[in-house]
């Protein structure tokens, strides 16, 4: 029986030769590696928030005058808000030990906006009551170009820093009211600047609108689903040139003169922004 055992065991291993052994282990399937050079496209939504400090000057004689009966504003600050939505399309270089370099663009439709207001109480004399001066600012659209910096922890997450110029369009708009049950007059002095409101009524009113330029600072991370499409998350910080309004008087009892003024300042256009987007690689 033993040796029956044996001589079955002895034409077993002669059967088993080594391709057959080799047959039988399972091979791994490799790991494929994220190649994230090349040229991609894709779209982004978010939301956008700012705190603003907003001020007030006179700008001539008559209204330097009457801002020293507290006639002109004080300063005030307000918030901005709203969400936003774009495209944006870039380059990467993927470089040697997990490095990534690139350029990107993007521009957005923008809902960011606030409004903000300034009161005060001018003394009984010369003229008596309150007064509100109500501001608001708006981001109609932005956008940016930027270089990104990145550095890959796995083949398909990247991680980056981007910054670099960024542009967009401002509006800005004032008013100064007279909350008073009485008029009044502001002076004509040498440069005939007077003015005069009635009660209820707006004294002053200005606009701008226009394009500027800035800057955009920032960072995110991005993370490939598949061999074309990869999914992004961003916060970038962007400062855009704020035009300052002139309020002008709207009713001036010198007629044919330049009218009184009053300068509605609140710096540059200043937001945060937080995107989530998606991307195509080509």
């Amino acid at each position: 029986m033993r040796k029956l055992i044996a001589a079955g065991l002895a034409v077993s291993a002669m059967m088993l030769s080594p391709a057959s052994a080799a047959d039988l282990t399972v091979k791994a399937k490799p790991v494929p590696v994220y190649d994230w050079t090349g040229f991609y496209a894709g779209v982004n939504v978010g939301y956008g928030w700012a705190d603003r400090d907003l001020s007030f000057a006179p700008n001539d004689d008559a209204t330097r005058l009457w801002s020293l009966f507290d006639g002109i504003p004080p300063p005030a600050s307000f918030k901005t808000s709203g969400a936003l939505g774009g495209l944006q399309f870039g380059y990467n270089r993927q470089l040697d030990k997990g490095w990534l370099v690139g350029l990107e663009a993007d521009f957005n439709w923008s809902g960011i906006k606030g409004s903000g207001i300034s009161s005060g109480v001018m003394p009984p004399v010369p003229i008596p009551g309150p007064y509100s001066a109500p501001f608001d600012e708006r981001i109609d659209w932005f956008g940016t170009v930027r270089a990104r910096l990145g550095y890959l922890p796995t083949s398909t997450l990247l991680t980056y820093v981007t910054g670099g110029l960024a542009y967009g369009q401002v509006t800005r708009s004032g008013r100064y009211i007279n909350n008073s049950t009485v008029g009044f007059t502001g002076n004509g002095l040498p440069d005939n600047t007077g003015f005069t409101c009635a009660s209820g009524a707006t004294c002053f009113s200005g606009m701008s609108r226009g394009v500027t330029a800035g800057w955009t600072l920032g960072g995110g991370f991005e993370y490939a689903l598949g061999e074309r499409v990869t999914l992004k998350a961003e916060y970038l910080y962007v400062s855009l040139v704020g035009k300052k309004i002139t309020e002008t008087a709207l009713a001036v009892f010198i007629p044919g003169e330049t009218p009184a003024s009053i300068s509605a300042n609140a710096g540059h256009a200043t937001f945060n922004t937080a995107r989530v987007g998606i991307n195509y690689h080509f």
